[in-house]
């Protein structure tokens, strides 16, 4: 078996974040919270990251980034394109929203190793990619998945609503996941959620997606087929905001039996900045980090 790659998704419009959050400052020495990523693993065991970005921003990600990391791993681009669609699809004049992260791992077409595929403005932890590492070197087929899971009222921010994938499962493994977009704490700070115009209780301990799997090649023949279906409909129904995510195509996987996912923990907790307002936080808890010895003040020394 070939050696694990990791796949970081970094080409998202960050608008609730108003930038380019992927490679925004985070750390005393110009972090960003991609690096610290990127360095836990290669900790890990990795020696090879993608990075999914937009073609546009490739400048922007080599200067603050990758001419650093290259020195360490080995790093490729992958591109999502708006414009990578199915036959028979126009896309819609105006449109500048990406097709979500399902689509943007089909811009990872000529992986042929088990990967792990992660956010790249959430950090999970050095745990968190010894764990995924390990599955994918040991456990991971076409049909055994794999995601690290955390629990929801870790994943909370104050400033704002999140979306998350709750799962359910049994025997450590996922039976179901739905993705619920409107997430926040209530005056006690307890997660809840909104449905229907209503808010609704959370139970801390549901397990959630943050977006951390292992999956082998064979994911991107899957979420093609259900990325086709799903865009000619989409693109009917909402043509300017329909997106498709990963936490749902894999849900959909599961429910029709054609994989088994593993759903495995960490001790690590979760951070990260889905609001601009998150980010002093962030800082001092990487901050603290460094403080504590588990990261030397320049990375990529």
């Amino acid at each position: 078996m070939k050696k694990p790659v990791l796949v970081i998704l970094a080409a998202g419009m960050g608008s609730r974040y108003g930038g380019l959050k992927q490679i925004d400052t985070v750390g005393n020495n110009g972090e960003s919270i991609i690096d610290f990523s990127i360095y836990d693993a290669h900790e890990a065991g990795f020696e090879k990251v993608v990075l999914i970005i937009r073609k546009e921003h490739e400048e922007a990600f080599k200067q603050c980034l990758t001419d650093k990391v290259s020195k360490h791993m080995e790093v490729e681009f992958a591109y999502q394109d708006i414009n990578d669609v199915p036959s028979g699809i126009t896309v819609p004049e105006g449109r500048e929203k990406p097709w979500g992260t399902t689509h943007a791992l089909l811009a990872c077409k000529n992986l042929d190793a088990p990967f792990a595929i992660c956010n790249a403005d959430d950090y999970y932890g050095k745990d968190s990619f010894k764990v995924i590492y390990d599955f994918l070197s040991n456990e991971v087929s076409d049909d055994n998945y794999g995601m690290v899971g955390y629990l929801c009222n870790n994943t909370l921010t104050d400033n704002g609503t999140v979306t998350r994938g709750v799962c359910e499962k049994e025997d450590g493994y996922l039976t179901k996941i739905v993705e619920i977009q409107k997430i926040a704490r209530n005056d006690q700070g307890k997660p809840i959620f909104e449905e229907n115009g209503e808010w609704k209780p959370l139970s801390e301990d549901a397990v959630v997606s943050m977006n951390f799997w292992g999956f082998t090649p064979k994911i991107l023949k899957d979420c093609q087929e259900i990325f086709d279906d799903f865009i000619r409909k989409g693109i009917e129904e909402n043509p300017m905001k329909c997106e498709h995510v990963l936490p749902t195509a894999v849900g959909q996987l599961v429910k029709e039996g054609k994989c088994k996912v593993k759903v495995m923990s960490s001790a690590d907790h979760w951070f990260g900045v889905t609001y601009k307002e998150d980010k002093p936080g962030v800082v001092q808890k990487l901050q603290e980090c460094k403080d504590k010895g588990l990261y030397p003040f320049d990375l990529w020394k």
